[in-house]
């Protein structure tokens, strides 16, 4: 299996999940990075949702991705930020 094998076939609609603290603005960061990574965003692709508890949040971002590479990239960069607890 190559590199660029995958299920998915591009471009396609795609959820990017980031789940972090409360405590930071994390719907500006994760969009912050998803736009170094995509183009455009459509209008409503950001919807946010707080934990039960209150301590966490967790944004999701929906976009239209055009490969795996460049879905890799975002989460990488999601990953390796410090306010970014989990990519899904």
């Amino acid at each position: 299996m190559s590199e660029e094998d995958t299920l998915f076939e591009f471009p396609c609609q795609f959820p990017i999940k980031a789940m972090g603290k409360n405590d930071v603005e994390l719907d500006l960061l994760v969009v912050e990075i998803i736009r170094r990574h995509v183009d455009s965003l459509g209008e409503g692709a950001v919807t946010t949702r707080p934990s039960k508890s209150g301590n966490y949040t967790a944004v999701t971002v929906m976009i239209e991705a055009t490969s795996k590479k460049q879905l890799d990239a975002i989460y990488q960069e999601l990953t390796d930020h410090p306010h970014v607890l989990m990519a899904l």
